[in-house]
């Protein structure tokens, strides 16, 4: 089953005024995390595309008259498994210049079928019009993390960035298990490791529990 997506557009800072491009396209973990190695997702996934659109018309108040649509293919289908129509949106562009770092995401059900996949989005501002696609793989089910992603305390998407003294959250979904007639044992370990690869502490947190149906992924 595949769930519906989510576009937003978040603003950074200055840039040169131009022609409507999409530049600096990449899968990331979560909303502010670091870019992926390769688009290979497990079902269960949440596809973050993490982008910037460039030459966009700013006006005197800092605000951004834009709209956006999103269609999402199996390979080989003309036809789309899920599409939004050209929706008008305001952004506000508080530091100046003509660049929205923005992005989408895509859910995909824990029973969508293994295969590639092709996620599409159209930009337009002031009568212009860009697209760009990015492909996914879907790999069969197997045991794995998804939906991995830093939080706040306040489980706020946070940057992999922090400093001493601040709490981190690690938020994730275990998928690719089976749970036969209510029973089921699962162990997660927990490290925090240094730059290379070191633990910092030499035992790991260990985390166990009996999973049940109604436990979601």
């Amino acid at each position: 089953m595949l769930a519906a997506f989510v576009l937003s557009l978040v603003t950074l800072g200055p840039a040169q005024a131009g022609d409507l491009e999409i530049k600096n396209v990449r899968l990331t973990h979560g909303l502010l995390g670091q870019t992926r190695k390769d688009n290979k997702l497990l079902a269960g996934e949440i596809a973050v595309v993490s982008f910037d659109v460039h030459g966009v018309k700013v006006a005197a108040d800092g605000s951004v008259q834009y709209a956006t649509g999103f269609e999402l293919l199996a390979k080989g289908d003309p036809k789309p498994l899920l599409k939004r129509d050209m929706e008008e949106k305001k952004a506000v562009n508080s530091l100046g210049g003509n660049v929205l770092p923005s992005f989408t995401f895509t859910y995909f059900g824990v029973d969508t079928k293994p295969g590639e996949y092709t996620i599409k989005v159209t930009v337009q501002s002031e009568k212009k019009s860009t697209t760009f696609t990015q492909d996914v793989e879907i790999l069969p089910q197997q045991l794995g993390f998804v939906r991995a992603r830093l939080t706040s305390a306040a489980y706020e998407p946070i940057p992999p960035i922090a400093v001493p003294g601040q709490p981190v959250l690690v938020q994730y979904a275990l998928v690719g298990f089976s749970v036969e007639k209510g029973a089921g044992s699962l162990e997660v370990e927990v490290s925090v490791v240094d730059a290379a690869g070191k633990a910092t502490i030499e035992a790991p947190a260990k985390i166990r529990f009996n999973p049940t149906p109604k436990d979601g992924l």
